[in-house]
């Protein structure tokens, strides 16, 4: 979850800032419609709400609508407002952190839930029961959170009672204006990829020994769609990460053309930080077809109801 800088350094013009205020809600908004109509189809069939796959899928969705409103919402308050109070800046950073560290999580839960069904099919019911995966989805959400309860504490331990009911630019580097932030964010964003992506290799390959063990048959069909799916879990991990490179590019970039600084982080945001979240409903959630047959047939209630 990145902002942009350049508003402090190098203000926008009105109709430039208006542009890409509208640009990047507009963005936001066909993200929350395609992710909120993956929600109401699982919330309206009880189909998916036995099956962990689909509880821990829509646990990612619901994820990143929570964080693309709240990532959108700093982006348009560094605008518009320019100033709001610490506290409740601390709040939502603090929350958009959480949900940003939740996504690799999430996929490495959803990796370990699909090398369980193939690899330990027997015992599949008995390990990936309903209650046991939200439970999953609490200890994720609180493993998620660390970091962020960290920097709160720091901003305690460091700040007086007095910065809390101040006013401030709502920027992590702004308010977290320490040296130990950097140097957590640095070390916790490496342990959380670096456990993930073992995690993600370690049950791909799993899942391909039994593809390939298996030599005809169900089992065989199913391991090839766990194996695709981790593939998938890993290319939505990819696009997650590209917002790590969003400070490298901008550093990259502006130097080479320094007059159109404001440009060049806008669009860098846009690319590594709200595009991602666009595609990855659709790689994964839509290609999925009992979600999409659930979605013809809500749509095609909607329709007959309007026409009605």
């Amino acid at each position: 979850m990145n902002s942009t800088t350049d508003q402090i350094q190098s203000p926008d013009n009105y109709q430039e800032a208006f542009a890409k205020n509208i640009i990047i809600v507009s963005f936001a908004l066909i993200i929350s419609g395609i992710n909120g109509m993956l929600v109401v189809t699982f919330f309206q069939n009880p189909v998916f709400h036995s099956d962990p796959r689909y509880i821990l899928y829509i646990n990612l969705v619901i994820n990143d609508i929570l964080m693309i409103c709240i990532s959108v919402t700093l982006y348009v308050l560094t605008y518009a407002l320019h100033y709001i109070n610490a506290s409740f800046c601390c709040v939502l950073i603090a929350l958009g952190s959480t949900t940003y560290m939740n996504t690799p999580v999430i996929l490495a839960g959803m990796a370990i839930e699909r090398y369980i069904a193939v690899c330990k099919p027997l015992h599949h019911s008995q390990i990936c029961t309903v209650n046991r995966t939200y439970f999953l989805i609490s200890v994720m959400w609180g493993i998620g959170a660390i970091p962020a309860i960290i920097d709160v504490i720091i901003v305690i331990a460091l700040q007086p009672i007095s910065f809390f009911y101040s006013l401030t630019y709502c920027l992590p580097f702004i308010v977290y204006s320490s040296k130990y932030y950097t140097q957590k964010t640095i070390a916790t964003q490496t342990l959380y990829l670096s456990i993930v992506w073992i995690t993600l290799f370690y049950t791909y390959f799993r899942v391909l020994c039994t593809a390939k063990i298996a030599s005809h048959g169900h089992h065989l069909s199913s391991a090839k769609k766990a194996r695709n799916t981790i593939l998938l879990h890993g290319g939505q991990l990819l696009l997650c990460m590209l917002s790590y490179v969003t400070p490298v590019l901008d550093m990259v970039l502006v130097p080479f053309f320094p007059a159109h600084r404001t440009k060049i982080t806008f669009f860098n945001y846009l690319l590594t930080n709200i595009i991602p979240r666009l595609l990855s409903p659709l790689i994964y959630g839509l290609r999925d077809q009992k979600f999409v047959k659930h979605i013809k047939r809500s749509c095609g209630l909607v329709v007959v109801k309007t026409a009605q």
